[in-house]
């Protein structure tokens, strides 16, 4: 188990739905891995990449909904500024993405 965090800590963190809009190959990263085009509603357009390649196609992935923290700094990975972390369980080094059951419109905060 991961240190224990105060709901403080916890509210810092903004989680939001987002539909993924565009899929493409992340052929500079150094693990195979996509870059993602997400759309958060009045939240706005963000980009990100994410080693998913294993379990996703890129047409399985446009049009998803996804959770993701909206409010890390930005992140330089390779030559690509990532806006934002698609969240996901890892399983035996795969990442299966977190998504709401129904759909939401863009930009519900996941609480």
């Amino acid at each position: 188990m991961s240190k224990t965090i105060t709901f403080e800590d916890f509210s810092k963190i903004d989680l939001r739905i987002g539909t993924i809009i565009e899929v493409n190959d992340f052929l500079k990263a150094h693990k195979p891995a996509y870059q993602l085009t997400i759309d958060f509603g009045d939240l706005g357009i963000k980009k990100t990449s994410a080693q998913i390649t294993a379990l996703y196609s890129k047409d399985e992935l446009l049009d998803k909904q996804i959770v993701a923290n909206i409010n890390f700094p930005d992140k330089q990975i390779a030559n690509f500024m990532s806006q934002c972390l698609v969240l996901g369980a890892v399983d035996d080094l795969n990442v299966i993405l977190l998504s709401p059951e129904q759909q939401l419109p863009n930009g519900t905060p996941v609480r």
